[in-house]
């Protein structure tokens, strides 16, 4: 039966114990081989740990490691090097002498092994020292893997002051590998997000950021002909569990957690925390999101008043998109880097980037948790009848939906800030995707942007929202602008729905449906 690895990120434990390895060393060896110093972005829980366990094991000269895997017959020399890892991963970093307490217990640790100098008295002077000792010592050059480099700095989003004193105190630390360069045999930093140069990567200018090249797409994750040849035990058994064919089961495992591209027209990555963890538990779940819920994100998206359809809808350039010190004024690199986003399309000719859900998984799952910003925190599924909600679409009951709507918005405590209009625009477009229909936004026409457009089956309804005006008006607007001849072809029936909302009551005090 395969055994799969949840919760482990060791290569050697993975290997001695019989898990299931998905064999990424080809890959590995072409990294390795071209030397240099090098910089991997994923979002969380998707392999990155594993990776610098396997490069450590490598680099160890474990050659019993890695039998029957693709690096075994590449290498030929197999030698050992000193190795310096560093893990920021799983620390607190919530006082201002969090990150120093921890670099100094790694410095202290490769000192015992390596010596120290009393003259060097900084955490930059110490790690330039180590590494020089590790080389005249062993007589190797020193290999540095350093894991979740950025964690310092991401658990603070909200902390200039600690982001600041954080990034300053890495800047340095990291800088040392260039000053150290003839020294060093190869350097990998992962980490979720992507701090541009002018910043954390400054003084190691000389960085190579494989994050969306194409030879290096699928370094982490899987592809489904990885999970077809590794895991097809598996897939079988949770077919079997949930009464459905191997085929179909394929087809929802990709649909539920296929999907990432980390660059454009590459293959589709799979995350693998939400794979392993269904193919073991036999049932399909929301697992990669429920470990990590994305409250910073969605507090971001919320401050600076973003039109949420520009989530999936906006483009974005290859600059922007690779960094995230803008995140105040732009999230979308940030959530993009975070695994929430994935590239969906590229002009090359202007060099922007179309953005949306990887899948089924993220969408659902973030949508629903972008909800309770637009309403109550108790207004759930339940208490307002999601399925009714459905049903009334469904069967093109505007008056209905729009009564259930109206007394769900009357009956929470409703936080505006910043643009109304806009907020209660995005709290009707995350309801409405949440419950599966397929939502425009800003949808641009000959005269004018028809403000919501839902599609179903047979019926197609075009809203537009007043905020402190009437119902009627609204209406007026979607005739004169003729909003409705975009759809004059579609078979599908149409109803017109004008919507005010009060900004005073704060709720929906008038809608009419033509």
């Amino acid at each position: 039966m395969t055994k799969f690895p949840i919760g482990i990120q060791n290569f050697e434990k993975l290997r001695e114990d019989g898990f299931v390895y998905i064999d990424k060393t080809k890959q590995i060896y072409h990294l390795v081989g071209q030397g240099g110093y090098y910089f991997l972005s994923r979002p969380r829980r998707f392999g990155k740990s594993l990776l610098i366990s396997t490069l450590e094991a490598y680099f160890e000269g474990k050659r019993e490691l890695f039998k029957d895997l693709a690096i075994e017959q590449l290498e030929t020399e197999w030698q050992q090097y000193p190795i310096l890892h560093l893990d920021l991963n799983a620390e607190d970093y919530s006082s201002k002498d969090a990150l120093q307490n921890i670099l100094n217990r790694f410095l202290s640790e490769w000192e015992k092994i390596y010596g120290s100098d009393e003259a060097e008295n900084t955490v930059s002077g110490r790690f330039a020292g180590v590494i020089r000792r590790a080389y005249e010592k062993t007589g190797k050059k020193v290999v540095i893997l350093v894991d979740e480099y950025d964690k310092p700095m991401v658990m603070n989003f909200d902390n200039d002051e600690l982001q600041d004193r954080f990034r300053n105190t890495l800047k340095a630390f990291y800088g040392v590998m260039k000053s150290c360069d003839r020294y060093i045999r190869f350097a990998l930093l992962t980490g979720v997000t992507k701090f541009s140069k002018v910043s954390v990567f400054s003084d190691l200018n000389n960085l190579r950021d494989i994050s969306m090249l194409k030879d290096y797409e699928d370094i982490c994750g899987l592809t489904e002909q990885e999970i077809r040849e590794h895991m097809n035990e598996g897939v079988e058994a949770l077919a079997e569990a949930c009464s459905l064919s191997v085929d179909d089961c394929y087809a929802k495992l990709k649909k539920k957690y296929d999907g990432y591209h980390f660059c454009y027209g590459g293959v589709g990555i799979y995350n693998p925390f939400s794979v392993i963890n269904t193919l073991q538990n036999r049932a399909f779940g929301n697992y990669w999101f429920s470990t990590g819920t994305p409250t910073q994100l969605v507090v971001l998206l919320k401050n600076c008043n973003f039109n949420l359809n520009d989530l999936t809808t906006g483009e974005i350039s290859t600059q922007m998109l690779g960094s995230i010190e803008t995140m105040r004024e732009n999230p979308v690199p940030l959530i993009f880097q975070s695994g929430y986003l994935t590239i969906k399309d590229y002009d090359e000719e202007f060099d922007l980037y179309k953005l949306g859900f990887p899948n089924v998984e993220v969408e659902s799952s973030f949508m629903g948790f972008l909800m309770p910003l637009y309403s109550n925190s108790g207004t759930n599924s339940t208490q307002f009848g999601a399925y009714q909600f459905v049903r009334e679409i469904r069967n093109g009951q505007p008056e209905a939906f729009m009564k259930r709507l109206s007394a769900m918005m009357a009956d929470t405590d409703y936080r505006i800030v910043g643009d109304s209009e806009l907020y209660f625009q995005n709290f009707c477009y995350v309801f409405f995707r949440l419950l599966g229909f397929y939502v425009e936004v800003e949808r641009a026409t000959s005269d004018g942007r028809m403000d919501m457009i839902i599609k179903t089956k047979d019926y197609i309804y075009i809203m537009e929202f007043k905020l402190n005006k009437t119902a009627d008006e609204a209406l007026k607007q979607i005739e004169e602008k003729g909003y409705a001849l975009s759809f004059s072809a579609d078979k599908r029936t149409i109803y017109k729905i004008g919507i005010n909302f009060n900004l005073d009551k704060r709720c929906i005090d008038e809608w009419k449906v033509a």
